[in-house]
């Protein structure tokens, strides 16, 4: 470098950067959280995968509740307000919601879109899902991208809107979760019709990339409350009288309508790694185009969608060959599906072996059309596909459609069949296509292999902390994780407890346990609470005073018996101990004490646990001054060695307050004497301050270790009826000839 002129220097420092914004830009995201409902009782990824891979096909006849089938269906369409389908997928509960978990009175609660209500509570489960506390992330650079389309609940009232008409505006979807979790990034809703929440992906991963965000929530929502947009679809001809999208199959007449809300939680790649996150998948690149004139306006342009899939590829840095699975938008219309297969086969046909087979599926052969959340309805199945190694049976698919030409490497799968991972890393792509023109496009790689990696040292005993916004809600939770820990997870109890304790907001009704394994976590958490259960501490958070923590510092003479456990097993604490060791010209009793003492609290510091006062005894009382900021530690032993008087004790001027006086029992307090207390003994003392509320902080209690965030349980969240009084409702006596007389 030495040699190279000015310009020389400045040519190359411009090549640099200019490389390492290109490894910006083409930076997997990471999708390290998930929250979904669709339809057939699917309230989460795992119960989505059991639905998909059992193939259910969850379309049932429109029920009751949302509007009287009979009164607009006629088979030949031959009243212009009638529908030729009795059928759809619905999500249970439309109507429910736990309004107090989000601060919302019931009242209000019913004012607002059961779209906005579902994103809030399959947010917060997403967040979980990664193993993030949803509270953390107030005033953080997340962004939230929600793809959202129709407005029924509008519909349905007879009057204007309250409140502003926040309840159903749509661009509130996405503000309402960043006014309630309190994020700082980017927050809009994407309406592209049926490609609205892939496009949000796709804007979600631009923002990453760009550096904007540092975390996205990414996704969106559907709900079939008012038969407004059924009716138009039935007159345009699009739906299936059979209520069936026979996706591929040689009768396709139509898709079905359904709901469905999903999110994913993204993060760059380097993040998620660094943050310890169990990946679920990566997104390698992504692409959104339009039709632009077609046959019409509703009419797909397969040029347009082959130049679609191209781009998302060359944005991914993946061939064509590498791509193993499709999931196609796939509604089962007799023109989409051919222009859909010669598209895809097209762009990803290119430079494939005879050997090199490409499978292809739908998940609206299961659930139906989500609509504005198809896309990452498919994005959710793709990645469940990833982790289980296994893509599920395509349904309805008697006779392959003869139009559709396909290539005997492009297959569709009719039976469950083996995706398992090999020495070549897996590829799939998402497509979601909007009736007005807009495309969407998603490559998918596997997540990385997790190296299993184990502290040289960890403790002989871990800790697990629970909470909830009530008492029945935390016996709900505490029956999630019994049934969790009986299944064959192979995830370790020290990462259970750590994404417990370091990645859930903790609520005011608590509960913590320790345990040596998760075979005695389960059994513990099984029991009923007693007093004579040390490791079983429940409680409420209560009031500020009682959260306020209390050092005490005993008088003492003696050594430091009873420290090797600790000494081996806790870094932090081995550390301070060592410096007092090598600061000490001698080893008098005093001294052991001191450092016995100064090393334990320490630890105490570097969990979070700070004291609003210190008091002491004897060589205590310099310790308690040292905590205190008074003293450095190399001063307090040298004053030590001494023999200073206690009108010389620094009572230091930072946070704590120094008194002589034993603290009262309203207080919680921690006694810290010259013998070092046991594993059973510290984790006792954690739990009591943690069911009394008092702030922890839990990933640097498990700071010194190896540790991974894993799947857990999600909130139990206790949902009431919240809807809009049967004076506020439009009358649907029958067909809209009548609606309003």
């Amino acid at each position: 470098m030495s040699e190279l002129t000015p310009k020389q220097k400045a040519v190359l420092a411009v090549k640099e950067m200019q490389s390492r914004l290109r490894g910006m830009e083409s930076e997997p995201i990471a999708v390290v959280g998930i929250g979904c409902r669709f339809p057939g009782g699917a309230n989460n990824s795992e119960t989505f995968w059991n639905l998909l891979r059992d193939g259910v096909d969850a379309i049932t006849e429109v029920p009751p509740e949302r509007w009287d089938i009979d009164a607009f269906y006629d088979p030949d369409l031959a009243s212009p307000n009638t529908m030729n389908t009795r059928w759809g997928g619905f999500i249970k509960g439309m109507d429910e919601f736990d309004h107090g978990f989000f601060g919302i009175s019931r009242r209000e609660a019913g004012s607002i879109d059961p779209q906005q209500r579902h994103l809030l509570e399959t947010a917060w489960e997403a967040f979980e899902d990664a193993g993030m506390a949803p509270d953390q992330l107030a005033g953080s650079a997340t962004g939230v991208f929600i793809g959202m389309s129709s407005w029924d609940y509008s519909l349905l009232q007879k009057e204007a809107p309250s409140r502003g008409a926040t309840g159903i505006a749509l661009s509130i979807a996405a503000n309402r979760l960043s006014y309630f979790f309190d994020l700082r990034g980017p927050s809009m809703v994407v309406d592209s019709a049926c490609s609205s929440s892939l496009t949000a992906v796709d804007l979600a991963c631009q923002s990453l990339r760009n550096r904007i965000t540092d975390t996205a929530l990414a996704g969106g929502a559907n709900a079939l409350l008012f038969p407004y947009l059924t009716v138009a679809l039935a007159q345009a001809g699009m739906l299936a009288p059979d209520g069936r999208c026979k996706t591929f199959d040689e009768s396709a007449n139509g898709f079905v309508r359904c709901e469905g809300c999903g999110v994913v939680v993204l993060k760059r790649l380097s993040d998620a790694l660094r943050d310890r996150h169990e990946i679920i998948g990566l997104i390698c690149g992504t692409a959104v185009n339009q039709d632009g004139r077609s046959n019409g306006l509703t009419a797909p342009n397969g040029l347009a969608q082959q130049s679609l899939i191209r781009q998302a590829l060359k944005n991914a840095g993946v061939q064509p060959r590498q791509i193993g699975y499709l999931e196609a938008h796939g509604t089962g219309t007799a023109l989409g599906d051919v222009v859909e297969v010669e598209s895809l086969w097209a762009a990803i046909g290119e430079g494939r072996g005879p050997e090199q087979n490409c499978f292809m599926g739908s998940v609206k052969t299961n659930i139906g059309h989500p609509e504005a959340a198809a896309g990452v309805a498919g994005l959710i199945k793709v990645l469940m596909c990833l982790k289980h190694e296994e893509i599920p049976p395509h349904l309805h698919l008697k006779q392959i459609n003869p139009k559709l030409k396909l290539d005997g490497r492009l297959r569709i799968s009719t039976s469950r069949r083996e995706w398992r991972r090999s020495e070549e890393p897996r590829f799939a792509g998402v497509s979601s296509f909007g009736f007005g023109g807009t495309n969407a496009h998603a490559v998918v790689r596997e997540a990385p292999v997790r190296a299993e990696v184990q502290s040289s040292v960890d403790r002989p005993l871990h800790l697990l902390t629970l909470s909830a916004r009530s008492k029945r809600a935390l016996e709900a939770l505490i029956d999630r994780y019994v049934a969790h820990l009986a299944k064959s997870t192979g995830d370790t109890l020290t990462d259970i407890c750590y994404t417990a304790n370091a990645g859930r907001s903790h609520l005011e009704y608590r509960l913590a346990i320790w345990a040596a394994s998760t075979e005695q976590l389960r059994e513990r958490l099984r029991m009923e609470d007693r007093a004579d259960y040390p490791w079983r501490q429940r409680g409420t958070a209560g009031t500020e005073r009682n959260t306020k923590v209390v050092f005490w510092f005993a008088a003492g003479d003696g050594g430091r018996p009873g420290c090797d456990e600790i000494y081996r097993t806790q870094p932090t604490f081995r550390k301070a101990l060592d410096d007092c060791d090598w600061l000490l010209p001698e080893k008098s009793p005093r001294d052991l004490a001191f450092a016995t003492q100064y090393a334990t609290a320490k630890m105490w510091l570097s969990w979070g646990v700070k004291p609003a006062k210190v008091g002491g005894q004897g060589v205590g009382e310099l310790v308690a001054s040292c905590i205190a900021g008074g003293y450095e530690v190399n001063e307090a032993l040298r004053s030590l060695a001494e023999g200073a008087a206690r009108p010389d004790l620094r009572l230091g001027s930072l946070e704590f307050a120094i008194s002589a006086e034993r603290p009262a029992d309203a207080v919680p307090a921690i006694e810290i004497g010259t013998e070092v207390p046991s594993w059973e003994t510290l984790l006792t003392q954690l739990a009591t301050l943690y069911v009394k509320g008092a702030a922890i902080d839990w990933r640097a209690f498990d700071g010194d270790y190896e540790r991974r965030r894993v799947s857990l349980p999600t909130y139990p969240f206790e949902r009431a009826r919240c809807w809009l009084d049967r004076s506020e409702l439009r009358s649907l006596p029958g067909p809209f000839a009548k609606v309003g007389e």
